[in-house]
């Protein structure tokens, strides 16, 4: 059987739903508006809608215009959403918001699914929860190390996943190379879906390369400046923000050795875990990636990289290192699995 018909026939009631909205402030002067869905019946199913732009969140009335009570199988809700248009009183500013509220309201469904059968995902699957290893994304504005230098001073075994840009100076990387604990450098270079891939910077990409030759490298651009040196270092390249399914990686412009797995990109269940099978099929190597989770999200995507891809450089670091400052008390890697969890949680005290 595939993951998926391990949960698909599972049976799912609901009776009502429900959305509360989150807004927090985040590490770069940023604010982070996202959503919980809840589905209910004699349990309740959780799942976050992260969509990047506040407006969008703020366009569905306080009363949410779905029906989705009824009795279904899982795979039979999934297939209903199909019909549903999640932004009715305006399209997202962003096409691919569609996936992440899908995601949403599929993985409460889940999530509700799960515990109205006393059943869990590890069971299902023949899966164990591991310890998960996990990175922190953390800005260097204009190559300015502090805030990193700031985390290692808290957590001395931190490792990091970073985004170089071409204010990174001479200073910049030789302290990062003294701090040596960079895992994976994002270069921006393929679109999640809507066109901001960020152009490459030969010059950039060659000291990135260079600087660090034991990092993977996510989402770099394909071109004749920089082909040469991608060749060479094929077997850390990865792929993460276009793909949203298995034909993303079979047409993808180079064969990668590494996937970042974001769960909400995915939008549906199925196009999630079908690409998992097709990763451990095609031995490329997972790790796992968020987008700024302030709710139950951010518990999915450690509960997710726990059973596939525990030991990855997984972008999954707890909410306290989103921050505006560094706080005195951080959680080190790993993160260890909760010992009685139900549906999809991932119940923590974090450091808040």
């Amino acid at each position: 059987m595939t993951l998926y018909e391990r949960i698909a026939d599972l049976p799912l009631t609901i009776s009502a739903s429900d959305r509360t909205s989150r807004r927090r402030e985040m590490v770069g002067e940023t604010t982070r508006v996202t959503s919980t869905f809840v589905l209910l019946e004699d349990e309740f199913g959780a799942g976050e809608d992260i969509t990047h732009e506040a407006i969008d969140h703020e366009a569905l009335p306080d009363t949410l215009p779905f029906d989705f009570a009824g009795e279904y199988t899982f795979d039979e809700f999934s297939q209903s959403l199909e019909a549903v248009d999640l932004f009715p009183t305006k399209p997202p500013e962003r096409e691919v918001s569609r996936s992440y509220r899908r995601w949403a309201i599929e993985s409460a469904a889940l999530d509700l699914a799960l515990k109205q059968n006393d059943t869990t995902l590890a069971s299902r699957f023949g899966r164990e929860r591991s310890p998960v290893r996990f990175v922190v994304s953390t800005p260097v504005p204009d190559g300015d190390t502090t805030r990193v230098e700031e985390i290692l001073a808290v957590n001395p075994t931190c490792e990091f996943a970073l985004e170089p840009t071409d204010g990174w100076t001479t200073d910049t990387f030789a302290r990062l190379t003294e701090i040596d604990a960079v895992r994976v450098l994002d270069l921006n270079g393929q679109s999640d879906g809507d066109g901001d891939s960020q152009a490459p910077n030969p010059e950039l990409y060659r000291r990135v390369f260079g600087t660090f030759p034991d990092a993977v490298m996510a989402d770099p651009v394909i071109s004749d400046d920089v082909h040469d040196l991608l060749a060479e270092d094929s077997d850390r390249l990865s792929l993460g923000a276009s793909v949203h399914s298995t034909a993303n990686l079979r047409d993808a412009p180079f064969e990668p050795d590494w996937c970042s797995i974001v769960p909400s990109r995915f939008g549906t269940v199925r196009s999630l875990l079908e690409t998992i099978e097709y990763c451990a099929e095609q031995d490329i190597s997972m790790y796992g990636g968020g987008q700024c989770e302030l709710c139950v999200g951010r518990g999915h995507i450690q509960l997710l990289a726990s059973l596939f891809y525990p030991d990855g450089p997984n972008e999954i670091a707890p909410r306290a290192y989103n921050k505006p400052t560094v706080k005195a008390d951080l959680r080190s890697s790993p993160l260890e699995p909760p010992e009685d969890p139900t549906g999809m949680e991932w119940k923590q005290l974090e450091f808040e």
